[in-house]
């Protein structure tokens, strides 16, 4: 028997999870988009084929955005996607930041 194996007799089935950095990148976002009143909430999912930070306006909604790290993308399109409410892909690509620029620009308000 495996001991590394958390139930004996099954394979281990290793998970998705954001690094520290990369929660470090993606809370830091979330702490100015926060302070701006945009979001409120957030749940972090980590699964087998994803990791998946979503953003909240308030608990009992969908999501208002999902963050997504997909490895298996890493040579493809890039493992990082910020995916609307709706399921539309408005970023994808190899770099954590470049990424979420896109959700930065929300913090970027016309004075009147």
């Amino acid at each position: 028997m495996n001991s590394l194996t958390p139930f004996p007799g099954g394979t281990s089935a290793s998970q998705v999870a954001f690094h520290r950095t990369e929660l470090s990148v993606i809370l830091s976002l979330y702490g100015r988009m926060v302070a701006a009143g945009e979001w409120r909430d957030y749940g972090i999912s980590n699964l087998r084929d994803v990791a998946v930070f979503s953003v909240f306006r308030r608990t009992a909604e969908n999501p208002l955005y999902k963050i997504e790290k997909r490895p298996a993308l890493r040579l493809k399109q890039g493992m990082y996607a910020v995916i609307g409410m709706d399921g539309q892909v408005l970023k994808r690509g190899q770099d954590l930041k470049t990424v979420l620029r896109v959700l930065e620009r929300k913090l970027i308000r016309p004075v009147e």
